[in-house]
């Protein structure tokens, strides 16, 4: 399937209900499962990732195929390992690329029993719940931070507690602040000192509890923001004080693209100010991996040379998401290099021979490409999108949303 997505004649103007945060929904979920809770979450995200989570979690049976739902995977491999029973848990052709060793072989260390039923290291899992004991864990935290998250979730539940000795750079640090907030709603007490997270065995509490507005649906509407002249949106249900870590782009599209951010009741007002002269962008993502592609797609849009660092995660994402940056911003004209491992640069140059109108952005199964690409129609007048419903993992309703603001959306034949 490919959509051509063309930009609108008119001023943007309308208020966007985003997705709940699946961030915070997939994190909840387990919480909500470890503390027994009678309660429903409120707000949850109805994106692929989120319903494969909750399919799970309420499923009958003892096999579960995840599809490409990375957090899924990680998350509910260590649930699982302190489930009692037999299970299975496998996913897409990608998922079993994707390495799970780290993960698994710290479980092990716990008493987890898990073996691989594939390749050694790789998804598919067979796994057999069992009583896990605590003690202290080594791991290094350039990783993933959902393999950290994942390990914490399950902490207070486990015989003796769990502490964590995290080794080397942290890696979105914010993400597993997140984790430890949303448990400490839930009841739970822990102790951050240094490299070193300390949680007893103790249990979670059940409580009410309602999720908030994506920061990272959000990025995509402060990128149209940036890319446009006359505008007026109101993003439905986002805070400013948010409990996510990329919320802090409100911050960067305010310093760097004259984008305001204000907060009214329970959304966020995005509006324009004197726009600054940006000769030059330099941002680590260390602690915001998912939001890179946002601003490479932006920056090469409004032909702002840039160099990106802390990106060395982005590769076993959906996608290797640098690759696929410099494969699909070569048909925007933009000539992209990896100087050094998790890094990318562009020097503002783009090849007048291409013409981007006539491009069409391969998304690779990775939602993260079709959102962040899409708006670059405002520059380029219009793109055609592949495979385009790749946004159900975390914003299902993107496309009709940019209806509602003027874009037009149609299928179109290869």
């Amino acid at each position: 399937m490919l959509y051509q997505i063309t930009r609108p004649n008119s001023r943007l103007e309308g208020e966007i209900k985003l997705p709940a945060s699946k961030s915070i929904s997939n994190r909840v979920l387990i919480i909500n499962a470890l503390s027994y809770s009678p309660y429903t979450i409120g707000n949850l995200s109805d994106s692929d990732d989120t319903r494969v989570m909750e399919k799970v979690l309420n499923a009958s049976t003892n096999e579960f195929d995840i599809g490409h739902a990375g957090t899924a995977m990680r998350f509910l491999t260590a649930f699982l390992s302190k489930i009692m029973g037999q299970w299975t848990l496998t996913g897409s052709e990608r998922m079993k690329q994707r390495p799970i060793s780290i993960l698994v072989d710290a479980l092990r260390e716990l008493g987890a029993v898990i073996e691989y039923a594939g390749e050694e290291g790789y998804p598919p899992l067979k796994i057999t719940g069992t009583a896990l004991k605590g003690g202290v864990l080594e791991l290094d935290g350039s990783v993933s931070s959902q393999y950290i998250s994942a390990l914490l979730m399950i902490a207070p539940s486990i015989q003796n507690g769990l502490t964590l000795r995290l080794k080397n750079k942290i890696t979105s640090r914010p993400y597993i602040e997140l984790t430890l907030k949303l448990m400490k709603k839930f009841g739970v007490r822990y102790a951050w000192k240094g490299s070193e997270i300390r949680i007893d065995q103790q249990e979670y509490k059940p409580i009410r509890f309602t999720v908030e507005a994506d920061w990272s649906g959000a990025s995509y509407w402060y990128q149209i923001a940036a890319m446009s002249d006359d505008f007026d949106i109101l993003l439905k249900g986002l805070r400013l004080q948010s409990l996510q870590g990329d919320a802090v782009l409100a911050k960067w599209f305010d310093q760097y693209f004259g984008i305001q951010s204000k907060q009214e009741g329970n959304d966020v007002r995005i509006s324009r100010k004197e726009k600054p002269e940006l000769k030059h962008l330099d941002l680590n993502f260390v602690e915001n991996p998912d939001v890179a592609q946002t601003f490479a797609v932006l920056c090469v849009a409004k032909q702002i040379p840039f160099h990106f660092t802390g990106l060395h995660t982005l590769k076993i994402k959906e996608t290797d998401r640098i690759a696929a940056l410099q494969n699909e911003c070569a048909k925007l004209g933009a000539k992209l290099t990896e100087p050094q491992h998790g890094e990318i640069d562009w020097d503002g140059m783009l090849d007048e021979r291409v013409d981007a109108s006539e491009a069409t952005i391969e998304t690779y199964h990775d939602h993260r490409m079709a959102l962040a690409f899409t708006p670059a129609t405002l520059v380029f007048g219009k793109l055609k999108i592949a495979d385009p419903m790749v946004v159900t993992k975390s914003y299902p309703a993107f496309y009709e949303d940019l209806k509602k603001v003027g874009f037009t959306v149609q299928e179109v034949s290869d």
